[in-house]
């Protein structure tokens, strides 16, 4: 008898109508818990004793308690908070399966937020091809120079990557939907103020306002993506996210073009058209941040039982970090950046290839107008060549996904680079393509072979790297895609602003050349990630 009221001392809180079978087959079990302390069974509803049975939960070393979150009327609550017997918080939680929680939505809810969000990425990496379509009659009829116009392409990429820094802290800290109705309402009007602009300055302004708001078309996916799928079911939605990423950048152009030709339309045009597109974009998002949505739960229960101690972790965690500092995981976006090897190194590495992208933008034009005189409808034409790029990376990625499944186990995230090893060869050679078919006596054809190839590689680049980071970073995947978001975009702004002056001065081959050589260079970084050399801090 001495050694079962010893033995009974040890054993974690439970409620009446457990067994002792049950209780001995849990973890976690706080000592300092004692049976003494668990109310009788006459003091619980006989309706919450079942219900109960298996929600408690205590946290090691710590006098915590975890209720999972439930729709139970407000006496059952009031009766809980008022049997657990303690000052200390009640954090609530998800029960296993529970369908309010974002990895559990069902499949058809889970596609729904995914195609919505993907179709916003589409609207927002098709704006930057698209205005630069529409530049000949803006010079003319705006009285400006190239470069001003120009800048209008760079700024709508700073735009990009600045405001992430605070919309991606921000999203995962109070949820994804205020800033995805908020983003898409502001870069609808934008379209509007670029139409209606009588000076350059008003195309500049408004092209900044529009990157920062179509931001949220690029960094927070990849997180709503993570909200929603699990790693081992994430590739195909980020696979499809891609496409609409990269390949948005080259079909935009296409419409734009023959747009630009047609002399009643050019390009204020082309913002209204793309503002009736916009239009299609349905505005109703479902909340995916987990803790966004059991920081809910409990604010009702407290109004709803009076009872304040009911609380979700993350509110603690705020409390402790007011402000966007650093917090616990170093998930402060610059400081992932300069602390994180692989955040640091991917960075820079999906940063160069994609201002490499935007100085294609800016370049094609003038190489196939200079070159082999094609015409602004046939210039949009030549930029189907990103998008077939995008669909062989799209299918290139289903056999990464493949291999990511079979190696995970033994890799860990590292399964993800395959792919990624395979595309840093390729940026190298598909830009050394472009660079010596751009001269007369070369066919065309080669030409856009060389962005073919050049685009598959942006495009494994690109979904490796989202993927990879969210893995790695998991709750904090939103931080750590912001911060290679802003290498990308800073050199997207950066790069078309020296392309025209840099093609003229080297030439269009040694220009391209030069990319080329400097790809090259970083080729080893993906094979050095994979060989599991640079691992993330815990």
């Amino acid at each position: 008898m001495n050694e079962l009221q010893k033995s009974s001392e040890l054993l974690p809180p439970v409620l009446p109508g457990s067994t002792a079978e049950g209780v001995m087959g849990r973890e976690k079990i706080n000592p300092r818990i004692r049976l003494s302390s668990i109310p009788d069974a006459t003091e619980l509803d006989a309706v919450s004793v079942p219900r109960l049975n298996n929600p408690i939960q205590s946290q090691p070393a710590s006098n915590d308690t975890t209720f999972v979150a439930s729709d139970d009327d407000q006496e059952e609550k009031l009766k809980t908070s008022q049997t657990i017997g303690s000052d200390d918080p009640i954090y609530i939680d998800w029960e296993e399966g529970d369908r309010r929680n974002p990895a559990n939505f069902p499949r058809k809810t889970k596609w729904m937020i995914t195609a919505i969000a993907c179709y916003a990425t589409l609207l927002s990496a098709s704006v930057a091809g698209t205005y630069n379509m529409g530049l000949p009659s803006m010079i003319r009829d705006l009285n400006c120079t190239r470069l001003q116009a120009l800048t209008g392409l760079s700024v709508y990429a700073l735009g990009f990557g600045l405001i992430p820094l605070v919309s991606a802290s921000f999203s995962e800290e109070f949820g994804r939907k205020p800033l995805y109705i908020t983003s898409a309402l502001i870069f609808l009007l934008m379209y509007m103020m670029v139409a209606l602009a009588k000076n350059v300055q008003t195309v500049i302004v408004a092209r900044f306002i529009q990157g920062a708001s179509g931001s949220t078309g690029a960094t927070m996916v990849g997180g709503t993506i993570a909200d929603i799928w699990g790693p081992r079911e994430r590739g195909l939605p980020m696979s499809i996210f891609a496409v609409a990423a990269v390949g948005g950048t080259g079909l935009g152009p296409v419409m734009a073009g023959w747009i630009e030709m047609n002399s009643r339309l050019e390009w204020r045009w082309i913002q209204w058209i793309q503002m009736i597109l916009y239009l299609l974009l349905t505005l109703v998002m479902k909340e995916t941040r987990s803790a966004v949505l059991l920081t809910r739960h409990a604010k009702r229960i407290r109004k709803e039982t009076g009872d304040k101690r009911y609380r979700a972790r993350v509110e603690d965690e705020l409390a402790k970090n007011i402000g966007f500092s650093a917090l616990p995981n170093n998930v402060c976006i610059l400081d992932l950046m300069f602390t994180e090897p692989i955040v640091g190194s991917f960075s820079l590495w999906v940063g160069f290839a994609w201002g490499v992208c935007y100085s294609l933008i800016a370049s094609i034009p003038l190489v196939v107008q200079t070159v082999y005189g094609f015409s602004i409808g046939d210039v949009g034409t030549t930029f189907v060549s990103m998008v077939i790029g995008s669909f062989f990376g799209f299918f290139m990625n289903l056999k990464q996904e493949a291999l990511y499944r079979n190696n995970y186990s033994k890799r860990g995230p590292e399964a993800r680079l395959y792919g990624a090893c395979v595309a840093a060869i390729m940026l190298p050679v598909g830009m050394f393509i472009y660079a010596w078919t751009s001269i007369p006596s070369a066919h065309w054809i080669g030409l856009n072979v060389g962005i073919v190839l050049f685009m598959w590689a942006m495009y494994t680049i690109y979904v490796a790297v989202f993927s990879y980071l969210s893995d790695c970073y998991g709750t904090y995947a939103s931080s750590a895609n912001a911060g290679q978001s802003l290498a990308r975009n800073m050199a997207a702004t950066a790069f078309p602003l020296f392309t025209t002056q840099m093609f003229q001065r080297l030439t269009y081959p040694w220009a391209s050349t030069l990319f080329a050589c400097i790809a090259t260079v970083m080729i080893p970084i993906p094979y050095v990630s994979h060989s599991r050399i640079a691992l993330p801090s815990e």
